[in-house]
């Protein structure tokens, strides 16, 4: 039997999501067909909605539904340090902590030359302008820490140098609750030169 043309497309645009492979695209396309009436329209008009009302803050790059984003609007946030992430939901992860409080600059991706991504496809330029005129005294490089995480962060840190501002990486190593035999050589390397004094 062959699928009909709309549960194909609908299972079409499921696999578009990260990470959802065609099976698990079948799955969700099947079980909108089992909703109800009202929760497949609510479904349909939730992401209608987010198309329509999110965009980036034209700051810092954070989604927001006004103007500015809560935080770039927040009075009480630290606003001479600047966190920089890759995407917006690395802050999200940060404010989960809630034991950072300043402010966050959002690149939209990391610098890859594997997929043809260069220094000017990111947000770095708007960066070094509100490092310049918004009194940053600290920037916190807080991308992944992968090979194009680790080329973003040092291509910052290169254009930042000089300016003295202080940039700092995150620290990386072993999570808690780790056991060393199964840690790599490359997170053992890295526990090893973040150690500090107890």
């Amino acid at each position: 039997m062959r699928e009909l043309a709309s549960i194909s497309a609908l299972i079409d645009s499921f696999a578009k999501l990260p990470g959802v492979g065609v099976k698990s695209a079948e799955r969700m396309a099947y079980a909108v067909l089992a909703m109800r009436e009202e929760d497949a329209k609510q479904f349909a008009h939730a992401l209608e909605d987010v198309k329509a009302k999110v965009h980036k803050c034209p700051v810092c790059g954070l989604f927001t539904e006004g103007e500015k984003c809560d935080i770039c609007l927040d009075p009480t946030r630290d606003r001479a340090t600047l966190c920089v992430v890759s995407e917006a939901k690395d802050a999200l992860s940060i404010e989960k902590m809630n034991s950072y409080h300043g402010l966050y600059h959002v690149l939209g991706g990391s610098i890859s030359a594997s997929r043809g991504i260069g220094a000017d496809d990111l947000s770095i330029d708007p960066l070094l302008a509100r490092v310049k005129g918004e009194g940053i005294k600290e920037v916190i490089l807080a991308t992944n820490p992968t090979i194009d995480g680790e080329t973003t962060a040092l291509f910052i840190a290169k254009l930042l140098e000089g300016t003295g501002i202080t940039v700092t990486r995150l620290g990386y190593g072993l999570p808690m609750g780790s056991s060393l035999d199964y840690a790599d050589s490359l997170t053992l390397s890295k526990a090893f030169e973040g150690r500090k004094k107890i």
